[in-house]
C-alpha cells in the first residue's frame, strides 16, 4: 500500500485558530497525513481557545519526509521566528522547492529565515511594511503564489489559500 503524502504544520501557542484548523482539516480530507510540530511536546492552544495535538517536537523533524510546509498566523510566528531550529527547517523546505504556505503573520518566519528577499508575497496588513523593508514585493491580494511559495493575508482568504496550497502540492507531485 502506498504511503500517504505528508504535510508539516509548524506552530505554537497563540496561533490564529482557523488558520491552523481549516487547512489541517482540508488537507486530511484530501488524503494527506498532517503532522503538527511545536517547540514542546504538549498540545498548543490558539488565540480563541482551540487546542491542537502536537505530533512532533521541532527537533524530531526531517524535512525530507514531508511534501510541504504550512505556517499559520496569529501571535505564534512572533515566537517561532526567534527559534534557530524553525528558521533552519523553513530554509530547508524553501531550498527543496517543496510548497511552503504562510498566512497572516506566518510570512514573518520566512522573513527571519532570509528566504523572502526578491519574492512576491502577501501577509497581514500590519506586517506589510516589514515585508517591504525585507525586500519583498508585497501584493495586497487574497493569495500570492511565487514559485513554491504561497502566501495569504488573513482568515477571510483561507479558501483561496488552501486551494492554492493543494494545487501546488498536486503540481509538485506530478
Amino acid at each position: 500500500m502506498k504511503e500517504k503524502r505528508k504535510i508539516l504544520i509548524i506552530s505554537t501557542d497563540e496561533f490564529e485558530d482557523s488558520e491552523l484548523t481549516e487547512p489541517l482539516n482540508r488537507l486530511r480530507d484530501a488524503g494527506f497525513r498532517v503532522d503538527v510540530a511545536a517547540p514542546g511536546k504538549e498540545s498548543i492552544r490558539g488565540k480563541h481557545g482551540t487546542e491542537v495535538e502536537v505530533t512532533h517536537t521541532l527537533d524530531d523533524i526531517d524535512p525530507a519526509r514531508y511534501d510541504g510546509l504550512l505556517l499559520p498566523g496569529g501571535k505564534a510566528p512572533a515566537r517561532l521566528r526567534k527559534i534557530p531550529r524553525v528558521l533552519r527547517l523553513v530554509r530547508d523546505f524553501m531550498e527543496s522547492g517543496k510548497p511552503v504556505a504562510a498566512i497572516c503573520h506566518g510570512p514573518q518566519i520566512l522573513l527571519s529565515a532570509d528566504v523572502l528577499e526578491g519574492r512576491e508575497a502577501t501577509g497581514y496588513r500590519a506586517i506589510a511594511e516589514e515585508l517591504r523593508r525585507g525586500g519583498v514585493h508585497y501584493l495586497d491580494q487574497e493569495v500570492v503564489v511565487d514559485g513554491n511559495l504561497i502566501t495569504s493575508r488573513h482568515p477571510g482568504d483561507l479558501p483561496a489559500f488552501i486551494d492554492a496550497f493543494l494545487w501546488a502540492l498536486q503540481r509538485n507531485a506530478a
